[in-house]
């Protein structure tokens, strides 16, 4: 049996941590510098590929891997509490900007250095950066999200494509819904396809998986089904308002929403079509959707 490597640090998770330098300016004036690059050892690189390639990794440590320059520093700059450590590459410190440089300098973790080939190797995409971040997981309180006085927020049943999870999860954000929920079999927020087709987002937006629907019926959120067109569903364009606390809910790529899912619907509606086209891709309907009702006025 593989023995269970961790990542280093405070409360039995040791994800690396340390402080920035201080050093000394013109004046005496104290300035930020980063934290001197340490050569990435093995044990790292395999916790790395660990994060990126095993979802059950990436739940025991609460961590994912965010790779690409622009999501590394924007994550820097707006949450640089969530970030464990960084990763670079020749490639990315020789094009690195002065912006990049600042943001790394106020950063107190530790950063690390590898070669191009090491780099290539680690990554999940087909032209790496050479930047990447450990981050970890945000936690929310999903009963205060559920009880707040206006919820809407978009529930996926079975959605197995990362591109879709990830399209999902960016489109709610853009739209600034309360979240998304994902059903216990759906794809890993966290996975790196996802992270990617996300843009970063999964760490400013509540989501949550494994979740079971009876937890809205319990918070009293109302549940919208969108279907393919089917007897008894209306069309989207006819809804006018919408509860207070409303989820959206959207199935799987090929079988839709499962039954129990629908039987719970206040509302079943669907997109009406042009006659040359049968569907929606899962997360073009969620888009549709959640910006349609989203402008709507609600009633109680």
């Amino acid at each position: 049996m593989r023995q269970k490597q961790r990542l280093s640090g405070d409360g039995g998770k040791s994800f690396p941590v340390r402080g920035a330098k201080e050093a000394t300016g013109i004046g005496g004036v104290q300035v930020d510098v980063a934290p001197p690059l340490q050569t990435l050892t093995q044990r790292q690189r395999a916790l790395i590929r660990l994060l990126l390639r095993d979802k059950n990794t990436r739940i025991e440590e609460g961590a994912f891997v965010l790779e690409g320059a622009k999501s590394c520093l924007d994550a820097i700059c707006r949450h640089p509490q969530a970030i464990i450590s960084l990763t670079m590459a020749p490639r990315y410190l020789q094009t690195e900007s002065d912006e990049g440089r600042q943001a790394r300098s106020t950063l107190a973790v530790r950063q690390y250095t590898c070669s191009d080939a090491v780099f290539d190797q680690l990554s999940d995409v087909e032209a790496p950066q050479g930047l990447l971040a450990v981050v970890r997981q945000p936690q929310w309180d999903e009963s205060r999200l559920l009880g707040q006085a206006r919820v809407l927020g978009i529930y996926g049943d079975r959605l197995r494509d990362p591109a879709n999870v990830g399209a999902i999860i960016r489109t709610a954000a853009a739209l600034n819904l309360t979240g998304v929920w994902l059903s216990p079999d759906s794809a890993d927020p966290f996975g790196p396809k996802v992270v990617r087709a996300a843009a970063g987002t999964v760490v400013t937006l509540p989501v949550f998986r494994g979740s079971d629907a009876g937890v809205f019926e319990k918070h009293r959120c109302v549940m919208y089904s969108a279907l393919a067109p089917s007897p008894g569903a209306v069309s989207l364009m006819d809804i006018r308002a919408i509860p207070h606390r409303l989820m959206i809910a959207v199935g799987n790529e090929g079988e839709g929403l499962a039954e129990h899912i629908v039987k719970r619907s206040a509302v079943r509606f669907t997109i009406p079509l042009a006659r040359e086209v049968d569907s929606l891709n899962v997360a073009a309907t969620a888009a549709i959707s959640a910006f349609y009702l989203s402008a709507l006025p609600t009633v109680s």
